[in-house]
């Protein structure tokens, strides 16, 4: 999530009653999660195993709950509960606007585009020209639509990131991370009937010009999707995934989180992706693999038994 203007590091340690280290002067532009953070960005770090990872990250500025060594142009903002200095920032910078009707008067709508009875708009967002949202679409607040994008009836688009603090030495294991990022959707997509598509934690989820997807289709917040992308239907994506231009994923596929497939590649119905891929290839099976080699193997399944009868005499 971006500030609406860089905010002086000292602010946030009054703010929070923070322990500041480091470079004192310096101003945060926006609040990460670590798979996405920016130069300029605060992101929270409350467990010694990621420690060097947020203190080496691409992060300026670190909410961590002990003091250790200041890397050089850094600074270190030391509370008891990071996690809730992180919710503490983002309820303050994106709180809470209860709708009060169907579109909101904070929405900006383009010439040409045609909402059908029963969409949902929420705050702040923006959908481009010429754009067809079919019935109980709902956008939810700060998502960007671009121009030419066409939305099938009763898909979600924003809706909050399956994504939780976990701790186990407390009552409730999983605490919300409350998800201030975005879904940009870009020009000339087409989204069919019944899909759901996260926000980003605090990024944004972005789904590439041109790209078609067919129904009941499911995109995890902060995922990536390039351009002219086809997806088949009941297809499954997790978080932070990459997806390079021109990925073809047909039905039922299903793809692990954190992991990118390269440009032009193709995966067959029913696979599943639990590692990144590269490009220009074809893909079959769990774990998908090359689908030549796959489909040669499962031939060579269905000739066990009779090679056991073989064997066996």
């Amino acid at each position: 999530m971006r500030f609406p203007s860089p905010v002086a590091i000292q602010w946030f340690s009054e703010f929070l009653g923070a322990e500041l280290l480091g470079d004192k002067k310096g101003q945060a532009t926006g609040i990460n999660e670590i798979h996405k953070v920016e130069e300029g960005d605060l992101v929270f770090v409350d467990h010694p195993k990621y420690y060097d990872t947020c203190l080496h990250s691409a992060a300026t500025f670190i909410i961590i709950n002990k003091a250790v060594e200041v890397p050089p142009g850094k600074a270190l903002l030391v509370v008891d509960q990071p996690f809730e200095a992180y919710l503490k920032i983002v309820r303050h910078f994106r709180p809470f606007e209860p709708a009060t009707k169907p579109v909101s008067d904070s929405a900006a709508i383009g010439e040409g585009t045609y909402l059908y009875p029963n969409v949902f708009v929420g705050h702040h967002v923006t959908i481009g020209k010429n754009c067809m949202i079919h019935p109980g679409v709902v956008i939810l607040d700060h998502c960007v639509i671009g121009d030419n994008v066409i939305i099938q009836a009763g898909t979600v688009i924003g809706s909050d990131a399956f994504y939780y603090n976990t701790k186990k030495d407390r009552p409730m294991w999983y605490r919300k991370m409350e998800s201030c990022g975005r879904v940009v959707i870009e020009d000339n997509v087409e989204i069919g009937a019944g899909c759901t598509i996260d926000r980003g934690v605090s990024h944004d989820t972005r789904i590439g010009a041109g790209t078609k997807m067919d129904n009941m289709i499911h995109i995890g917040h902060d995922t990536v999707t390039g351009k002219n992308c086809l997806f088949a239907a009941q297809v499954g994506i997790a978080g932070a995934v990459e997806i390079g231009n021109g990925v073809i994923l047909w039905g039922q596929v299903g793809v692990s989180k954190t992991l990118t497939i390269g440009d032009n590649a193709i995966v067959l119905a029913q696979s599943g992706v639990p590692s990144s891929l590269e490009g220009g290839k074809t893909y079959f099976g769990y774990p998908a693999e090359d689908a030549s080699l796959k489909k040669r193997e499962l031939v060579w399944i269905k000739r066990i038994p009779e090679l056991w009868k073989k064997v066996m005499g």
